[in-house]
Order: C-alpha cells, then structure tokens, then sequence
C-alpha cells in the first residue's frame, strides 16, 4: 500500500469512526473546513490538555489567558501583518488552477529526496549485507548529481524568498521543469502575494462599520496583554503566556486534508526573556518542545527540525519541529526567536510604555521574546497518521487498530456484559457509575464480543472490560489491552487504580522532564 493510499484510508477513517466530517456536509460541504465529531473533539481535547497542562501546571512561571479573537485593527498594522502577511501565489493557465509557489519548489526539493532514497534502495538490495550506505551516498555519481541540483535550487529559492523576488521564484518553477499536477503543463502565470487576512464589518450601519480582521494567529493577543499580565501576576523575567485559540486565514491552497485550513486553532506560548539570553532560551525551548513530541512514542526519527530559509519579519531565529507524515516531513510546531519587535512594535504604535523595570540591573527596557506555537489539527493529524494501524493477526483475521497514547485516547475504557440477561448489564452499569466520573467511559453490549473488541480497536480505546458469568461468583472482570489484546483477570475493586496506571498524564510528563 502507497502512502497515498494510506493518508486515504485514514481520511476515510476519520469519517466513519466519527472524528472528522466535512463541514456543511449536507450542502456539499465549504472547502478547506471541517468539523470535529464525537470521537474527534474528545482527541482534541486531550491534546489541548497534554499541551497546557504541560506549559502552566509544570512551570511555575508560565500562566494562561484567553484573548478576543476580535482585535482593533491597529493591532495588525503594528504586527505587519496588514502590510506583510501574504503568500505567492501562481496559477496554471490550463487547468485554472492556483498553487503556491513556495510550496510547488517545496515539494520538487521533497521529490529529488525521494528519488535519493529510491537510489540507496536498489543499491541496498543490489549488495545486500556488503552495503555501506554512507561510503553510498558520498560516492555515487547519480546521487551526487541529485544532490548538487538540489543544493543550487536551495539556495537560489532561499535568496528569491528573503529578497521577495517574484520573478526568480517563477524561473525557479521554470528551471525545474515543475508541472501542474491537474493538466500536467508548465503554462504558469507570474507569480504575486495576496494577502491572507479575513476582514469583515463592525458596526451598526454600512456606513458606519469598522473594517476589523479575524486574527490571523494568536500571539498578537498575548502581546497587547502583556502589561495586564505581567502586573496583575507580578511575573518576573524569565516567564511565559500561553493561550490557545481559534485562529482565520484565507488559504487559496487549502490541501491535505486537516494539514492547511482557513479555520484553525494554535497552542501558542511567548516566553519573554531579558535581551541578549533570547538564543539561549531558543535553543532550550526546541528540546523542551522536541521531547514532548518524542513523549508519545511514535519514534524518534519521525521527528526533525528544519531551520528556516526564510526568517519572517519579527524573527532573528526560526526552527520547526516536522513530523513524517504520510505525505512527507511537514512542519507541526515552530520555535521562533522573535526578539522584541512586536512588543516594540505596539509601543510604537499604541503610544503606550510596554516596558519590563529589571531592579536587579536598575534599568527599564523592553523584553525579547521566545515563541513555541503549534497548530491543534496539525497535531491532531500527526497523531492519527501515527496511530492508525491494519495488522493481519496469527488466526488469519485481520482488524483496524489506532493506537493512541493511552492518555489522549477519546475514550478510556469500555465495559461490555457478556451477555444482556442474568444480571451482567447491571453490573456492568456499577462499574461505568464509578469510573466515569475521572474518566470517558463508554458501555458496549451489541454483537459478538470479538466485534466489540474490534470497534473499540478502531476508536484506539485502550482497555476493555468484559463483565462474565464469573464476576457475578468472584468480583473479578477480564480486562483486554488493545495494543497487545492481551487479557488478564482483576477483581473490580482493583479496577480504577489499573486504569489510572494506564492512562495516566503523569507518565508522558514524567517523559518530558526525564529527557
């Protein structure tokens, strides 16, 4: 099976097992949105607190706030992101169709990686135990070759992305012979930014309406906040805000399902630092955040950082976590170092002193500040690309299993009567009745017990618990584990502490600070 066929299927997962639907599915549904279902919201709840949880409750100098989503609009002037907040785009004269031009040079560098890859593939099997892959790569003509076309497009789509040369990202697009994957031509037109902000009306009247933005992201919130924040709290240098939130930008190429959409959330934190330790900081914070990926268990080599070739306007750092998708590394997390321009920025701007008094050095000045932001659906895909899993068992079946850390599983434990008669439903019900208070506990007596098992499965349900004719006898219930679908006897009193060892937080925290 193709990775493509792969990201399919999980897209087709998704829907059935009722964790995402295309919104406004009834009226043919609205490009690029989609809604989350019952299983869904449960998953992104959970990864919303595995994220807070982690930045407030594990550090005393990290709070949380919850900002508007609407700002006044001299917020985004002061931001760049009026003046500054575009895409390039290009259109493709046969099929009608608009791409980004960053992301067509993007994914032609991701293909001649591929190709490399194909080349130590055949070599490996070609001299199979003799293979040295390193002496391989260093020597290999076609290799070689591969490599040095890559090197020169990098770098000039490194420089035509930090001069803003349209024309040469164009010739880029040109040069590599980069078709439209519709029509298959290289009729292109020039390429030119538009902007991706969402504006709309505030006011009473047409006439007299502001013109108002949907935020674009979340920072700007903590930034205006910061003063709020830092006094009410009496915060001291070094220390943090964390917010998540909804956030709106106009993509015209909205794609790979939940990947890229106009309607998202971010977790974001801005660490506010004293000037001249901001790089320190940076590097601290990208193997904080690198070990709580690394936390879920879905190996290590899935993840690396990419440093950016094109540092936005704020930045003098930029760094992303990426994760191997389906459809290749893509980025789900960026650790920015974005010294102080956007508190200087609304100083400026706003008229107002957004300064920091440092009493151990006598002096006033603005803060830097160090930024880890990470997008919720994002992430939400990663961990469905990760977990979901077809295995062929020993007895020839075959079943759908997604396995998801226990701790941010939808639902914790499912508890099934073996039987609907002789008294197992009831109880089945004592069991629910005392878990479900600390944990979403689901009840399950239809169909045979392996399809229950099964379902559960499908959902990444890590335990179930089989009510039978014997726990009437001894207070004992089967207790199934779904990754393993090993099953063990317990006496029902014992139940609740196995369940808070399973699916616990405190290991993946325990992870984090252990790395």
């Amino acid at each position: 099976m193709t990775q493509e066929e792969l990201f399919k299927k999980l897209i087709a997962h998704c829907k059935e097992y009722g964790f995402i639907f295309p919104s406004s599915e009834i009226y043919d549904g609205l490009g690029a949105v989609y809604d989350y279902g019952q299983n869904g919201v449960e998953l992104k709840n959970n990864i919303k607190r595995y994220w807070w949880d982690s930045m407030v409750k594990l550090n005393e100098n990290i709070v949380g706030i919850d900002a508007a989503i609407f700002m006044h609009p001299r917020v985004w002037e002061a931001s760049g992101h009026v003046g500054a907040f575009n895409d390039p785009l290009i259109d493709n004269k046969d099929s009608k169709k608009r791409y980004r031009a960053d992301v067509l040079v993007e994914d032609w560098l991701a293909k001649q990686e591929e190709k490399i890859a194909k080349e130590v593939e055949k070599a490996r099997k070609r001299f199979k135990e003799n293979f040295n892959e390193e002496q391989y790569l260093a020597t290999s003509p076609r290799v070689l070759e591969i490599k040095a076309k890559m090197e020169e497009v990098h770098s000039r789509f490194s420089e035509a992305l930090n001069a803003n040369n349209l024309e040469e990202l164009k010739q880029i697009i040109l040069d590599c012979e980069i078709v439209c994957p519709i029509s298959g031509t290289r009729n292109w037109t020039d390429v030119r930014q538009f902007n991706l902000m969402f504006s709309t009306q505030m006011g009473s009247t047409a006439d007299g309406a502001n013109t108002v933005y949907l935020r674009p992201e979340t920072a700007q919130g903590i930034f205006v906040n910061y003063l709020n924040v830092q006094k009410t709290g009496r915060m001291k240098l070094p220390f943090g805000i964390a917010q998540i939130g909804k956030a709106f930008r106009n993509e015209i190429v909205a794609r790979q399902f939940i990947f890229r959409m106009r309607e998202f959330e971010q977790m974001e934190m801005q660490f506010f630092v004293q000037p001249g330790t901001e790089m320190e900081w940076w590097n601290k914070w990208k193997n904080i955040r690198m070990a709580w990926h690394r936390a879920l268990g879905f190996g290590d080599d899935n993840y690396r950082f990419h440093d950016h070739d094109k540092l936005a306007h704020y930045a003098n750092a930029a760094t992303d976590v990426e994760y191997n998708f389906p459809f290749g590394f893509k980025e789900v997390e960026g650790i920015h170092s974005r010294t102080d321009f956007d508190l200087g920025r609304h100083q400026e701007f706003s008229g107002k002193k957004i300064q920091y008094f440092d009493a151990e050095r006598g002096e006033s000045y603005v803060p830097y500040v160090v930024e880890t932001s990470i997008g919720v659906d994002r992430m939400f895909l990663q961990i469905m690309s990760a977990a979901y899993c077809e295995e062929k068992l020993e007895n020839g079946e075959e079943r759908v299993v997604l396995r998801i850390p226990a701790a941010l599983a939808p639902t914790k434990v499912a508890v099934m009567p073996l039987v609907k008669k002789d008294g197992l439903p009831e109880v089945a019900r004592k069991i629910i009745d005392e878990l479900k208070y600390d944990y979403n506990v689901a009840y399950d007596e239809k169909d045979s017990i392996g399809k229950r098992y099964r379902r559960q499965d499908a959902v990444g349900t890590p335990l179930c618990v089989t009510v039978d004719h014997q726990s009437l006898e001894d207070g004992t219930v089967t207790v199934r584990h779904r990754d393993s679908m090993q099953q063990e006897r317990i006496k029902i009193e014992a139940l609740r502490a196995m369940v808070d060892e399973e699916v616990s937080f405190r290991r993946l925290f325990q992870t984090i600070k252990e790395a």
